[in-house]
């Protein structure tokens, strides 16, 4: 283990049990152990549905969305 990775760990045993799982959660979700489905929404499943049938349809953002929604958010 390397020293980063000690300091970090050292730094999570003081927190509180659930933020403990939490962070345990991500870190083997980063290292592709952790594979828990996503449960959705029934509104996020229909967006999702419709931005599926948009992409089969060919319908997608242009050049200038893309650069007006990165401006946006000042990237």
């Amino acid at each position: 283990m390397t020293r980063l990775l000690e300091q970090a760990v050292d730094a999570v045993r003081v927190l509180p049990d659930a933020v403990q799982d939490e962070l345990a959660h991500v870190l083997l979700q980063l290292a592709g152990l952790d594979q828990t489905a996503v449960e959705l929404t029934d509104e996020e499943m229909a967006g999702l549905e419709e931005s599926l049938a948009q992409a089969e349809r060919g319908e997608f953002a242009s050049d200038e969305e893309i650069q007006a929604i990165w401006a946006k958010h000042g990237l």
